[in-house]
Order: C-alpha cells, then sequence, then structure tokens
C-alpha cells in the first residue's frame, strides 16, 4: 500500500486548461526530509497550481515550479539547504533546480526524461514518478516554451478524498 502522505498527484494540463493526465510521484523523505516537507507544504498551499512547465529539454528534463514562468522566480519560504544523495539521476527522478549556489533550491524542480547521470550528487533527488511517466513525456518542449503546459493541480495524495 502506498504511503500517501508521501505521495504526490500532479495533475497536467495544455496552456488552455485541457486536461492532460495525472502523475504520482513517490516522495523521498529518506533522501530528503527538508526539500520533501516544502515540496508538501507548497502543494498543500496550492502553490503549484497553474503554474508552466517553463524549462523542457528533449531527452533531458521538464522544469516547473516558478510562479512567475521565467525560470528566476520562487516561493516566499526560505531557500533550502542542499541534501545531496547517491540517489541517481535516471528516468522519472524528481530533483531540486537550483541557481549555482547548492543551498539556493527553493520551489523549482525537475523531472528527467531519460538518464542524466551528470546531475548526480550536485542536485537534490526528492521523488520518483511512480505512475504517468507517458502524461510526462507529453510536456511541450522549448526553452521558453511557447504555451507552455502546465500543473493544473498538485497535491498531497492523503489530502485527496476518494
Amino acid at each position: 500500500m502506498a504511503d500517501l502522505e508521501n505521495t504526490i498527484y500532479m495533475d497536467i494540463a495544455t496552456a488552455k486548461g485541457e486536461p492532460k493526465g495525472r502523475v504520482t510521484i513517490q516522495l523521498r523523505p529518506d533522501l530528503a526530509p527538508n526539500h520533501v516537507a516544502q515540496i508538501k507544504t507548497l502543494a498543500r498551499e496550492g502553490f503549484y497550481d497553474n503554474v508552466v512547465f517553463h524549462r523542457v529539454i528533449e531527452g533531458f528534463m521538464a522544469q516547473g515550479g516558478d510562479p512567475t514562468g521565467t525560470g528566476m522566480g520562487g516561493s516566499k519560504r526560505p531557500n533550502l539547504k542542499q541534501e545531496f544523495s547517491r540517489e541517481p539521476h535516471v528516468r522519472g527522478i524528481c530533483s531540486m533546480a537550483r541557481s549555482q549556489n547548492p543551498d539556493s533550491a527553493n520551489s523549482q524542480f525537475f523531472i528527467c526524461f531519460d538518464d542524466a547521470g551528470f546531475l548526480d550528487r550536485q542536485y537534490t533527488v526528492w521523488g520518483k514518478v511512480v505512475d504517468g511517466m507517458e502524461i510526462v513525456d507529453t510536456i511541450k518542449r522549448g526553452e521558453p516554451v511557447r504555451e507552455p503546459d502546465k500543473i493544473a493541480r498538485m497535491q498531497v495524495a492523503a489530502d485527496v478524498k476518494p
């Protein structure tokens, strides 16, 4: 049975709001307890709802979590100290975006389309897509993305009423 307190449902939609599907992410508090706590808090506040995937690179990753859609924004919460681990950046891994400063992760994250071992031990892994990777694969590409797909809603599974 899945640990619903450590599972995220991320509903993805087109720029026009047409549903694409649900992605289920298993959180990894064993690897990054502070990052997982921040993601869950932001999800519970509705922070990620209607936030676009602003940077999507074929064969690499889809990045979102910036309310400005520019790659420069974040939440009002403090930045997090890095929680790097040995967990490899492989297909489906969810990891935090950051600036050159390793302790600058805030709200932006990315989902790997493919193996990206060059990121290992340099970015904080906080989860893995366990269902709906085929939805992630359909996220519109671009840098920046024209008419980007978005997170329609992101919720902690424990908060979702059956």
